[in-house]
């Protein structure tokens, strides 16, 4: 099973090294990170996706409360939850046909075009995970060039 994971953390160097570490460390296997500020500069949350069972969880969640820098871990798992990713994907866009089909899906998905040259445009589409995945899906038959995406990032409701 998939966890998500929000750990609120010192904003100080290594921190995050040393979280990673505890993964690597025990042979579990992050699916994605995403690390940023809070509202104070010194506070950072880094969300994490992790998989495995409850009792792997437990453990992990444990030894992470272990750690100095850690003030506080969070199983956002089975609570309500807003999630959202952001991806940024360049597509092949040589024939101008091609271009107002890729117009009108990000439309549909609500995208934006950041980036267009003779061949190629980028887009920029945030949501929930699955949404992320459906539009992807639907990019594969023009030609998808490159694809970056952030990771989970989540707030207990």
């Amino acid at each position: 099973m998939h966890h998500i994971i929000s750990v609120t953390v010192e904003n100080k160097f290594g921190v995050l090294s040393r979280i990673a570490g505890l993964f690597a460390g025990r042979g579990y296997n992050i699916g994605s990170l995403a690390v940023g500020p809070t509202e104070k500069e010194d506070i950072s949350t880094i969300v994490l996706t992790v998989s495995g069972d409850d009792k792997i969880i437990e453990q992990v969640i444990k030894q992470l409360n272990r750690l100095i820098d850690v003030i506080k871990v969070v199983d956002l798992t089975e609570k309500e939850i807003v999630k959202r990713e952001l991806l940024l994907i360049k597509i092949s866009a040589e024939h101008t046909t091609k271009r107002s089909e890729l117009f009108q899906i990000c439309e549909v998905f609500k995208s934006k075009i950041v980036g267009i040259t003779n061949k190629n445009v980028i887009i920029e589409l945030s949501g929930a995970p699955a949404k992320i995945d459906a539009f992807i899906n639907i990019m594969r038959p023009y030609g998808i060039l490159e694809v970056s995406r952030t990771g989970l990032i989540a707030l207990a409701r």
